[in-house]
């Protein structure tokens, strides 16, 4: 470590002791290259930073604000980010991995080629935000709001879209197959291009939504509204499934589903409980006692 790695850990923990917040210090252009976070930072106020390939292992920031920071290529292991404030928030190219962002508000903010596979955004808010080209497969999205979401050429395979709000979402050539899309509304939305095979739509409205080239091969129909779908065409139901409860533009039809395939997927449970945020991992044991100690943790590493 540095002299100036060692001389700036101190005196952020030594900050810490005084403001509680690892908020201090993060305004010096290098700080991203050098700091990860851990520990706990509850409600703390980043908002602005500059945190571009910042590091947060174990960190419990639940309601903290990050609004406008720049998070560009950061890192989130293990952490709890629930109800956090991202709105306007840069996050292109950041890696989620085992962290909970349920109900996190990302309102206008930018996530492109996000990687964030089996995340937990259940309830979050990404109203207009711009997802093109992430990697969300098995990504947990129940409830969330994705009105006028970009998420063109995202890939969503196996991930759970229950009772969202997607209207006006672009799912322009996204990869959407075995996806769960139920009891959501999806009017004047786009799926141009995308991906449905094996997809569970049931009980969905589509009062609107663009269905021009996509594919719907293994998909479930069942008891989904898509009398007001727009380019969906017969060669594109033939492969899929519904019941008499589906509802198609007129002059379409769709085979009806066989009763297994509904047990199965055309009656998708009860949505669990919001689930606990992940117990950070153990931190390693300091060569020597800190001189001062706050909430949260500020750990400058080589860039």
């Amino acid at each position: 470590m540095t002299r100036f790695a060692i001389a700036f850990s101190s005196l952020v923990l030594m900050s810490l002791g005084f403001v509680g917040q690892a908020n201090a210090m993060v305004d010096d252009r290098d700080v991203a290259r050098l700091v990860s976070f851990g520990g706990s930072c509850s409600k703390c106020d980043l908002s602005g930073r500059r945190l571009t390939g910042a590091r947060f292992a174990g960190a419990a920031f639940s309601d903290a604000v990050l609004v406008g920071s720049d998070l560009r290529g950061a890192t989130f292991m293990g952490s709890n980010f629930q109800r956090a404030r991202l709105a306007g928030a840069d996050l292109r190219g950041a890696t989620i991995a085992g962290s909970d962002f349920g109900g996190a508000d990302f309102t206008g903010a930018r996530l492109d080629g996000l990687e964030a596979p089996a995340a937990n955004f259940m309830r979050a808010n990404f109203a207009g935000a711009s997802l093109t080209g992430a990697e969300l497969p098995g990504a947990n999205l129940m409830f969330a709001n994705l009105a006028s979401a970009r998420l063109d050429g995202a890939e969503l395979p196996r991930a759970r879209l229950l009772r969202v709000s997607g209207q006006g979402a672009n799912f322009t050539s996204a990869e959407l197959d075995g996806a769960l899309l139920s009891a959501s509304r999806f009017d004047g939305a786009s799926f141009k291009g995308a991906s449905l095979d094996r997809a569970v739509l049931t009980g969905s409205v589509f009062a609107g939504a663009d269905f021009r080239g996509a594919s719907l091969d293994g998909a479930i129909l069942v008891g989904a509204d898509l009398s007001g779908a727009r380019g969906l065409r017969q060669g594109q139901l033939d492969e899929a499934c519904g019941s008499e409860k589906t509802r198609l533009p007129a002059g379409l039809k769709v085979r009806a589903c066989s009763r297994a395939v509904i047990m199965r997927e055309g009656h998708p449970p009860a949505p669990p409980a919001h689930p606990a945020p992940p117990a950070p991992p153990a931190p390693p044991a300091p060569p020597a006692p800190p001189r001062a100690s706050g909430p949260a943790q500020v750990i400058a590493v080589r860039g």
